[in-house]
């Protein structure tokens, strides 16, 4: 499954009840290779597991996060798999928006924090079970708007933007993390565009056969995942295996 790995590895998977989240967590627990999961979420798991160990806790503050440090405890964690984003919040009044006359400040601020500051205080969090002499990779979502390069048509400001910090993030954590553990591989990845909740109000315009179902984009991931060595680390990649520019 994941060759850089030990049989019985340990993972973390944050956003474990979300759509993409969810269809790692369920990829992960089918694989003999892996040991244990650590599944993270704002709402208790449906389902017990003998590989199974949840945790309710919301990571985007400091109390969620304290809460899953504790309970990992330093012990080496192989994998770390963040699938929390934001891009639309109805009750916030969080919109992508089209023109700069939308921007709005909170609901910005409130982009960035979940999009860009969470992934990194997660990390900062886990660093104790990061670092050492054991295979770590950390995969966390990221989207292809946060490309500054591929960006031709505009808009959705507080979502490309905080998808470009979060790049930016991962990217330093990445060469902080080689100097911490030589075996840690870094990677941001863009899913495409996912039969969930997050992309629900945008999908009228996205062609059928690019609209991809969970378990497809989980199953895809992880072969990206696979195929990644620590010379990798720091670097982008879509579902399909090719690399992005930032």
């Amino acid at each position: 499954m994941l060759p850089h790995l030990p049989k019985n590895f340990i993972a973390i998977v944050t956003g474990a009840n979300g759509g993409i989240g969810s269809a790692i967590l369920q990829s992960l627990l089918s694989a003999s290779q892996t040991g244990n999961v650590i599944a993270v979420s704002r709402s208790p798991i449906a389902f017990e597991h003998p590989k199974l160990d949840t945790i309710v806790a919301d990571i985007t503050t400091s109390a969620g996060r304290e809460t899953l440090s504790k309970r990992v405890d330093g012990q080496p964690v192989h994998l770390l798999f963040n699938a929390i984003g934001l891009l639309h919040e109805e009750a916030q009044g969080v919109q992508p928006e089209k023109r700069l006359e939308q921007l709005d400040e909170t609901a910005f601020a409130q982009v960035m924090h979940i999009n860009a500051a969470t992934p990194a205080l997660l990390l900062a969090a886990l660093k104790p079970s990061l670092q050492g002499k054991h295979p770590a990779i950390i995969a966390f979502l990221s989207a292809r708007v946060g490309s500054i390069t591929d960006n031709g048509y505009g808009g959705w400001y507080s979502y490309r933007a905080s998808k470009a910090a979060h790049n930016m993030l991962m990217k330093t954590a990445a060469i902080e993390l080689s100097r911490l553990n030589k075996q840690s591989i870094v990677l941001c990845l863009h899913p495409g565009t996912t039969d969930t909740t997050l992309s629900k109000p945008f999908q009228a315009r996205v062609p059928s056969e690019k609209l991809f179902a969970t378990g497809f984009v989980a199953e895809q991931l992880i072969k990206v995942i696979a195929k990644r060595t620590p010379d990798d680390t720091g670097s982008f990649w879509d579902w399909a295996g090719e690399p992005i520019e930032w």
